[in-house]
Order: structure tokens, then C-alpha cells, then sequence
């Protein structure tokens, strides 16, 4: 009897590390498609409409500062994030490993972020960029590889693939897939499957290993930025 219950318990302990490496894999979802639940943000900016979070700013009230959509489930370190986007008019970007700086002892006054950024924008001008937010600005253009050292100087630079490529894979006012990849100082970006930006950052005093994830809605012209079918696993 003694045999069997150890081998029970076993394959019980079998049975959830199983499940639980499976969900790894296939990642877990950040949107339920039906409400805001695990987001904060500004809600007179952000809604969910036809399975998709929207955020909207208009020309009768302009954003002064631009404003985030954040995600509460916690702070991430090394993870792949997919997820698709549609943006009209103006830019927005996805906010991750990023500082959360709208808040003021404990309790939230505003929703700002600073840090990595996968930059997007309606010319196709910046969109699958590594910016900085708050802080040392594009970091790795369209299509570099670059290696990041300490202020902000570019020991590395190549191209990992040809900017007039990206742009052209790029559809404007539809639907495009971002995938973020990060792995301890290294960073990679890819819309539609093709890489965009490919950064190890070395500068150990600006660099950032783990922090929040977020939208972004930009301030100036009107605008409209939708996602949906977010995953994200964590390694």
C-alpha cells in the first residue's frame, strides 16, 4: 500500500509540473477580450470594443503627457510577449521592463512610465524601434543590431535586416503582429514575423532587468491604438 501512495503522489507531482511546464510554453493570456480586469489606466482613454482594448485621445481634449495602460499582473524579467496591434494616426509603443512613476506613495495620481519601449507609428517611421522612454531615447533604429554601452555609446552597429523590408511587411491600418523577446541584456523586436531591432544593452547603470508592462497612448494629434491576442511567456 505504502508503494502505491508514493507512486500516486508521484504522479500527481508529475502531473502538475506537466501542466505547468505546458503552460509555460504555450504562454498564459494578458486580455480576457470582454473588460479591462488586470489593467489600470485612464478610463476616459481606455476601453474594450469588438475584443479589443482601445485607446483613444481626441482633438478636443489633447493629451499633454503621454499615458499608459498598465498591467498589474507584475514585473517582467525575461519573457516573449506576441500580441497584435492596429494604430491610427500619431504613435504608440508597448512599454516593458519599464518603471511605473505615476504614483505617489502607494497610491496612484497619474499613469506614466518610463523605460524599453517597442515604438510604433502611422508612417512606419519608428515602429519596431527600442526606445527609451524618460530616458536615453532610440536606442536600437529599424533594422540595427547594436551593442549598448555605457552613455549611451554604440560599440556595435549593424543591420539585421534592411529598413525599406520592415516597412514594406508593415500594414497601415491593420492589423500587425509584435513579438518583444527578452533575455537577460538582450533585446529583440519583430513585427510580422521579421526582426526589427536586435539590442544587447551593456550599460549596467541605465539598463533595466525586470519591470512593468504597458500601452501607450501619445500626446498631440487624435489618435486610435487597438491590441488584442496578448500572450506572454516568462522564462
Amino acid at each position: 500500500m505504502r508503494t502505491l501512495a508514493v507512486y500516486a503522489v508521484a504522479a500527481v507531482i508529475f502531473g502538475a509540473l506537466t501542466a505547468l511546464a505546458a503552460a509555460q510554453v504555450a504562454g498564459q493570456t494578458l486580455f480576457n477580450g470582454k473588460d479591462l480586469t488586470g489593467w489600470d489606466g485612464d478610463p476616459k482613454l481606455w476601453s474594450v470594443r469588438d475584443g479589443a482594448i482601445v485607446g483613444r485621445t481626441s482633438a478636443d481634449d489633447p493629451l499633454k503627457d503621454n499615458s499608459f495602460l498598465i498591467w498589474t499582473g507584475g514585473v517582467l524579467k525575461d519573457f516573449e510577449l506576441r500580441l497584435m496591434f492596429r494604430l491610427e494616426n500619431n504613435n504608440s509603443g508597448i512599454q516593458y521592463r519599464s518603471k511605473d512613476l505615476g504614483l505617489k506613495d502607494g497610491k496612484r495620481e497619474t499613469w506614466i512610465a518610463g523605460g524599453y519601449q517597442a515604438d510604433m507609428d502611422e508612417a512606419n517611421r519608428y515602429t519596431g524601434i527600442v526606445y527609451e522612454e524618460r530616458g536615453r531615447g532610440i536606442i536600437a533604429g529599424v533594422g540595427e543590431k547594436v551593442a549598448l554601452a555605457a552613455g549611451t555609446k554604440k560599440t556595435a552597429t549593424e543591420q539585421v535586416n534592411d529598413p525599406q523590408k520592415i516597412r514594406t511587411a508593415i500594414k497601415i491600418k491593420d492589423w500587425n503582429e509584435y513579438q518583444i523577446i527578452c533575455r537577460g541584456n538582450r533585446i529583440v523586436h519583430k513585427v510580422n514575423g521579421i526582426v526589427t531591432a536586435d539590442l544587447t544593452d551593456e550599460d549596467a547603470e541605465k539598463r533595466s532587468l525586470e519591470g512593468i508592462l504597458a500601452f501607450q497612448l501619445h500626446r498631440g494629434p487624435a489618435m486610435k491604438v487597438e491590441f488584442k491576442d496578448i500572450t506572454l511567456k516568462v522564462y
